[in-house]
């Protein structure tokens, strides 16, 4: 082998290892920037995973506080428009009682509430007080029972009788005022019965 070709063969064999370092430094590379970009990616999508989470959490948060909100809302307005309802429909039954107080009807109610009054008390002393516009009924009330001691009240409360059994300190309180804010307090709306008339109406249309 001359000069020239122990000069190339040297030269192909650095040539040559120079090639195959520099394929195993750019596989090392490659595999390298793979794994760096592998690791950016789980890195990203885990990032982007919990940002979505995050966001979806807080999403359900403002939902559920809006949705609670407008429940409230919805709580407080229909509560409004009950008590509305609930003030016209005592009032309208205040008017009817006003009403009936001048009735032959109001009379019988106010004997009957004097005999069960008396039948309570046996042979006890009783008072009854009655409302102060009831003056006019006192003295045939006197007349038909003689053995009770009828008061006018101080304080008007709309119609019916106030008894007052002093030996067994019993009040019998058959005043209108307290029937009308029992019964104020013991009303309340049936919603079942406005959720079910739709589909009576239907049924009906559909007959």
């Amino acid at each position: 082998m001359n000069t020239e070709e122990k000069l190339k063969h040297f030269l192909d064999t650095r040539m040559e290892d120079a090639r195959a370092r520099s394929n195993r430094m750019m596989k090392e590379y490659t595999a390298a920037q793979e794994k760096a970009f592998d690791e950016h990616q789980k890195e990203a999508k885990h990032r982007s995973q919990l940002q979505v989470r995050q966001e979806t959490d807080q999403i359900e948060r403002d939902i559920n506080k809006q949705l609670s909100m407008e429940q409230l809302n919805l709580k407080r307005s229909l509560g409004q428009k009950q008590e509305e309802l609930k003030e016209k429909l005592f009032a309208a039954l205040q008017e009817k009682l006003d009403a009936f107080r001048n009735t032959p009807e109001y009379e019988a109610l106010l004997n009957r509430q004097f005999q069960d009054a008396l039948e309570l008390a046996g042979e006890d002393e009783i008072l009854i007080y009655l409302d102060p516009s009831d003056k006019d009924k006192s003295d045939q009330l006197a007349k038909s029972f003689p053995s009770v001691h009828i008061r006018l009240s101080d304080e008007p409360f709309m119609g019916g009788t106030r008894g007052f059994l002093p030996s067994r300190k019993i009040l019998i309180d058959n005043s209108f005022q307290s029937q009308l804010a029992q019964a104020r307090e013991d009303f309340h709306f049936d919603l079942s019965l406005t959720e079910q008339a739709p589909q009576g109406q239907q049924k009906r249309r559909e007959s």
